[in-house]
């Protein structure tokens, strides 16, 4: 049972870890753009705002929406609009004269930005919604095919390089080595497998091989390219206000709360403008057809059925429904359905509900499944190919795993195979 225990919350780490990435970029991306100083620790409460939301949001898809293993995240989709209402609709940072403002000053500069964001996301994803309660989305699915989702997906990425090339001008070196890094791990690494000792009660001691660059290529990187950043700042090597130190955001541990809860409305009332709902339901859009694309490919992958049109209206209505909450919490973003946690389940084969749904708010302080999870043997093992998942589209489903209940909890979903000694 312990062992079962510990392994299931590794499968939920790992989603979680895949999740937090994506999840994290979009708000960092978007403080600059509200005028929020590097220091100021209210980037790290719209950053546990924006986890927040997601997780709520996972919940709901996995039970309401499409009911697949899919989980929840800020969306680039969004940011496209969001960064022309702000550029069009307020005065540049660079021309405010932030440094001689006070902090009420300073928090009104940036708070009527993202009031104004908040309210254009919120009213647009009520578009949202309608499509997908109204079983309009049945319709569109006609025009919606394969050839119209890649460059739907490609021309948000494209449309996003300006914002990646400013990031990467404060320090090339670093940028370069961490793109080379990612490239190395995830393609020319993908297949090397990293023993680990394991231990089952059955067979004993054993050792494990576990395909860590094919799961985690993103956060190797970055962890990668941190520490050698934090050993250049601690012997000298950068110099003093260079953007590659990992000293500058320091006071933020120290300036930061420790418990924080997100709540509606806690930066303002949300503002409204006809040019910000239009603007932003481009960005709908885009993340509509791009989570289509994800539903089939999460089923195809769960070795699921592909999900009927009555099960993409309800995960489109769902995903609208989460934009609204995002809108009115505060995020900056919207949400939708995370192209990277599908293809952790395509590595792992840990397809379950539970196990997606599972990073969210309250994973240990509130779900009620956290303090007796289930054995690992009713995690699909990948040494088992036999059955496919079965996927419930229509009754709302039971937070158990239905995968097969007969594979072995030494398995561990990590893993591709097992020696013992």
């Amino acid at each position: 049972m312990i062992i079962g225990t510990i392994f299931f919350f590794i499968t939920i780490l790992q989603h979680y870890l895949t999740m937090v990435i994506g999840t994290i970029s979009v708000p960092l991306i978007l403080t600059p753009l509200l005028c929020i100083d590097d220091s100021d620790p209210v980037r790290g409460q719209i950053v546990s705002t924006t986890i927040f939301v997601s997780g709520i949001i996972t919940l709901l898809q996995a039970s309401f929406g499409t009911r697949l293993p899919i989980v929840q995240g800020g969306t680039f989709s969004l940011m496209v609009p969001t960064i022309a209402i702000l550029n069009t609709n307020f005065e540049s940072c660079d021309q405010l004269p932030l440094t001689n403002m006070t902090t009420e000053e300073r928090e009104e500069v940036w708070q009527v930005r993202m009031r104004e964001v908040q309210g254009a996301i919120a009213v647009s994803a009520i578009f949202q919604v309608v499509i997908g309660f109204t079983g309009l989305m049945g319709i569109l699915l006609t025009w919606i095919t394969p050839l119209a989702i890649a460059p739907a997906v490609t021309l948000v990425g494209l449309s996003l390089i300006s914002v990646a090339t400013e990031k990467a001008a404060h320090h090339w070196g670093i940028s370069f080595m961490t793109m080379v890094l990612m490239i190395v791990l995830s393609q020319h690494m993908r297949n090397v497998a990293v023993p680990f000792p394991t231990y089952n009660t059955s067979s004993g001691c054993g050792v494990s091989y576990v395909y860590i660059f094919k799961i985690f290529p993103v956060l190797l990187a970055i962890m990668l390219s941190w520490g050698l950043c934090a050993i250049l700042t601690a012997t000298g090597m950068f110099a003093e206000g260079s953007k590659a130190r990992t000293d500058m955001t320091t006071d933020l541990f120290s300036d930061s709360p420790w418990f924080r809860l997100p709540y509606p409305g806690q930066w303002g009332a949300p503002t409204v403008s006809a040019s910000g709902v239009l603007g932003m339901l481009a960005g709908i859009f885009a993340s509509i057809i791009e989570s289509i694309g994800d539903y089939y490919a999460c089923a195809r992958i769960a070795g699921a059925p592909p999900p009927p049109t009555h099960a993409i209206n309800r995960g489109i209505a769902i995903e609208g429904i989460g934009c609204i909450i995002a809108g009115l919490w505060g995020t900056g973003n919207g949400t939708t359905s995370y192209s990277e946690n599908i293809g952790v389940i395509g590595v792992t084969k840990a397809m379950s509900t539970l196990v997606s749904g599972m990073p969210s708010p309250g994973i240990f302080l509130g779900s009620g499944d956290a303090g007796n999870p289930p054995h690992t043997s009713a995690l699909r093992s990948p040494l088992d190919h036999t059955d496919d998942m079965h996927v419930d589209y229509v009754s709302p489903p039971r937070w158990t795993s239905p995968i097969n209940p007969s594979t072995s909890s030494s398995s561990l979903q990590l893993l591709t195979h097992t020696s013992s000694n």
